[in-house]
């Protein structure tokens, strides 16, 4: 059976266009829904637990089922187990025969080596960064001056709390302060350490 799946977002007006192509190509039953890509498809779920060995899933390209390809492959390999097989109407999309499917399975490899390489070049961008000084991670909330003042307070005697208190940061943001100025590891820091106030 051929079962057909549209979907228009909140801010479009119909599904027609979509539902005269599935019409032409002769599917039996239509689920139409309205909602962006990215929220709930409660329409898309019940579509999905209609489906039963032999169906196949047509729709009028891969943006009306899908987020990304990567969904539509996994949507695939959910209903592939299931015996359902997809196809658009848009693109060279349908898993119903031996050559489609082939052409799909490419497609996931593709996907895969395009992930592979994006994560190869931003791993190669950090390193690069790196060795010409940028610094990864939250921006510091405690400044050189502030630093030397919180180091002032912690010789004087006072609390992490009571320092974090005064300058308006937390006590954590205290501790990572006192651990960098002695080139501590960060939560490695387990004891006050000696500082020589004369020195600051």
């Amino acid at each position: 059976m051929l079962v057909g799946y549209a979907r228009v977002s909140t801010r479009e007006q119909e599904t027609r266009l979509q539902l005269d192509a599935l019409a032409r190509a002769g599917v039996e039953r239509v689920f139409e829904e309205k909602a962006s890509a990215v929220g709930d498809r409660p329409v898309l779920r019940a579509c999905f637990d209609s489906l039963t060995s032999g169906d196949v899933l047509v729709f009028w390209k891969m943006d009306r089922i899908a987020r990304s390809l990567r969904d539509l492959l996994d949507f695939a390999d959910e209903l592939a187990g299931r015996g359902v097989a997809l196809r658009s109407l848009s693109e060279p999309i349908d898993t119903s025969t031996p050559v489609g499917e082939y052409l799909f399975h490419n497609l996931g490899a593709f996907a895969q080596l395009e992930r592979s390489l994006i994560r190869e070049r931003v791993f190669a961008g950090q390193v690069a960064a790196m060795r010409a000084g940028v610094r990864f991670g939250r921006p510091r909330l405690v400044d050189g001056d502030r630093s030397v003042v919180i180091q002032r307070m912690f010789a004087a005697g006072l609390s992490k709390s009571e320092i974090g208190r005064r300058v308006g940061v937390s006590p954590a943001t205290v501790r990572r302060s006192l651990e960098d100025a002695q080139g501590l590891p960060r939560r490695v820091y387990k004891s006050r350490p000696v500082f020589d106030a004369s020195r600051i």
